[in-house]
C-alpha cells in the first residue's frame, strides 16, 4: 500500500507539471491583450508597450513560465550583485504590502530611481519610509562606454536604467495617467515562485494571486461542503431506496425526480430558485452579497439558494447511479445465492449489497468533488458568489495568467487527490482489492 501511495503521489507531481505547461501555453495563445485590459480601450500603443514591459511580458514564455514556477529573484541577483529580499508589512486591517529591496553588505534594504537624470538610492528606514541619498557613483560604465545601473525600482521589479536614455514609462492611477522620464529601458518582476509559496501578481486585482485566491477557496469549500453534505447523503439513500424497489411505484417516482433534477441545468435551476424563494416568497435573498468575511456567519441565508442549486443536480446525477449498482448487485448470483441459504433480507442488504453496490457512486462522489470545487462557475456566476469557480471565469476573460495558472493548480490536485482518496475507500469496502 506504501509503494502504491507514493507511485501515485509521483504521478499527481508529474500530472500537476504537464498541466501547468499546458495551461500556460493555452494561456499564452488565447486571443486578449492584457495591457489593453488593465488599461482601456483608449490607451496609446506607447502607453500599452510600456505596461507590457513592466509587466514583464516582453520576456520570451519559456522565461516567464521558469519565473512563475522557480521565481525570478535568482534571475535578477546577478545583475543587481545583491541578495534580494522581499518584506511583507499591514497596510490596514486586511491587506498586507509587499516590497522587494536589495540587501547592502551593512543590512540595509535599498531601492533606487533615476530623477531628473541623478540616479537615487532610497533606504529603507525602521518606520517603513525611505531616506534619499545620492548615488551617481554607482553607475556602471560598459565597453561602449555607455553608462548603465541595475537596480531594484520602487515597483517590486529589478530594473536597468541607461543614463541619458530619456526613456518614458507610463503608468495609470487613480489621478490618470502619469507620465516619468528616465525610466528604465528592461524589467524583471520579482517573486519568489510557485515551489516557495508565491503565485506571483494578479493582474487583474492587483494583489499576490496566494492570497486572492485563498480567500477564493475558504468560499467555495464552504458552498462545496454544506452542498455536498446536503446532496450526497440524500442521493445515496434515495438512490437505494429506488434501487431495493426496482420496478415499483415509488422506484419510479424517485427516478423520474432524479431525472428531472440531473437533467436541469444549473442556471435554470438557480434563477427557479430565485424566483420562488426571493422574488415570489420572499423568504431568501437573490444574490450572495458579500460585505464582509464573515457575511456568511452573520447571514446565513446568503448561501441557501446556492447550496440547493449546486445539490439539486448532485443529487439527480449520483442517485440514478447509486440505483443502477443497487439494481445490478441485486441480481447477481452471489446475492442469489445469499437468499437461498437463508438470510433474511436485511442481512443481504447490509453485508452483500452496500458493500458491493457503492463502488461505482464512490467513483462518481469522489470525481464530483472537483467539480464542487472549480466546477460551480455557473452557479456562482448565477448568485454573484465570490468562489473559486467564479474567480476562474473572471480571471480567463481578463487573460490573468498567475491567477488561472494557480487555481489550475489547485484543481488538479483536487482532481489527483480524490481519485487517491477513492482507490484507498475501495480497499477498506472490498477486501478483495489490495495495492502493492
Amino acid at each position: 500500500m506504501a509503494r502504491y501511495v507514493i507511485r501515485r503521489l509521483m504521478t499527481m507531481l508529474l500530472t500537476m507539471l504537464l498541466v501547468s505547461i499546458i495551461v500556460f501555453a493555452i494561456v499564452e495563445i488565447a486571443p486578449g491583450n492584457v495591457a489593453r485590459n488593465m488599461l482601456g480601450a483608449f490607451a496609446t500603443p506607447q502607453q500599452e508597450e510600456s505596461m507590457r514591459q513592466q509587466l514583464g511580458l516582453e520576456r520570451s514564455v519559456i522565461v516567464r513560465y521558469v519565473s512563475w514556477l522557480f521565481g525570478s529573484d535568482w534571475q535578477a541577483e546577478p545583475k543587481v550583485g545583491l541578495p534580494l529580499r522581499e518584506t511583507v508589512s499591514q497596510q490596514g486591517l486586511v491587506a498586507r504590502s509587499r516590497e522587494w529591496w536589495a540587501v547592502e553588505p551593512n543590512g540595509d534594504l535599498v531601492q533606487w530611481d533615476v530623477q531628473e537624470s541623478q540616479l537615487i538610492r532610497l533606504v529603507r528606514q525602521p518606520d517603513g519610509s525611505t531616506h534619499k541619498q545620492p548615488a551617481d557613483q554607482d553607475w556602471k560604465v560598459d565597453a561602449s562606454g555607455q553608462a548603465y545601473f541595475w537596480g531594484v525600482d520602487t515597483g517590486n521589479r529589478a530594473a536597468e536604467w541607461i543614463r541619458g536614455s530619456k526613456t518614458v514609462e507610463y503608468t495609470y492611477d487613480y489621478s490618470g495617467w502619469q507620465e516619468k522620464v528616465d525610466a528604465p529601458v528592461e524589467y524583471i518582476p520579482l517573486s519568489k515562485g510557485l515551489l516557495r509559496g508565491d503565485a506571483g501578481m494578479s493582474l487583474r486585482y492587483k494583489e499576490p494571486v496566494s492570497e486572492v485566491i485563498g480567500r477564493r477557496i475558504t468560499n467555495s469549500l464552504i458552498l462545496a461542503a454544506l452542498a455536498f453534505l446536503v446532496s450526497i447523503p440524500t442521493a445515496v439513500l434515495l438512490g437505494l431506496i429506488a434501487g431495493l424497489n426496482e420496478g415499483r411505484l415509488i422506484d419510479r417516482i424517485i427516478s423520474i425526480a432524479g431525472l428531472i433534477t440531473a437533467g436541469s441545468p444549473d442556471f435554470a435551476t438557480g434563477i427557479l430558485l430565485i424566483m420562488v424563494f426571493a422574488l415570489w416568497l420572499k423568504v431568501l435573498p437573490g444574490a450572495a452579497v458579500f460585505t464582509s468575511k464573515s457575511a456568511i456567519l452573520k447571514d446565513p441565508r446568503l448561501i441557501v439558494l446556492p447550496v440547493l442549486t449546486a445539490g439539486l443536480v448532485e443529487v439527480g446525477y449520483v442517485l440514478r447511479i447509486t440505483r443502477s449498482s443497487v439494481v445490478e448487485v441485486m441480481n447477481s448470483p452471489y446475492v442469489r445465492t445469499a437468499i437461498l441459504k437463508g438470510l433474511s433480507y436485511r442481512q443481504v442488504v447490509v453485508r452483500h449489497v452496500l458493500q458491493n453496490a457503492m463502488m461505482a457512486p464512490i467513483t462518481v462522489i469522489m470525481l464530483h468533488v472537483n467539480w464542487f470545487i472549480g466546477g460551480l462557475v455557473v452557479v456562482e456566476s448565477v448568485f454573484g458568489y465570490p468562489g473559486l469557480g467564479n474567480f476562474i471565469l473572471n480571471a480567463a476573460l481578463y487573460k490573468d495568467v498567475y491567477a488561472i495558472e494557480a487555481a489550475s493548480m489547485v484543481l488538479i490536485l483536487l482532481a489527483v487527490g480524490t481519485q487517491l482518496i477513492a482507490d484507498l475507500i475501495y480497499s477498506l469496502i472490498n477486501p478483495r482489492i489490495r495495492y502493492t
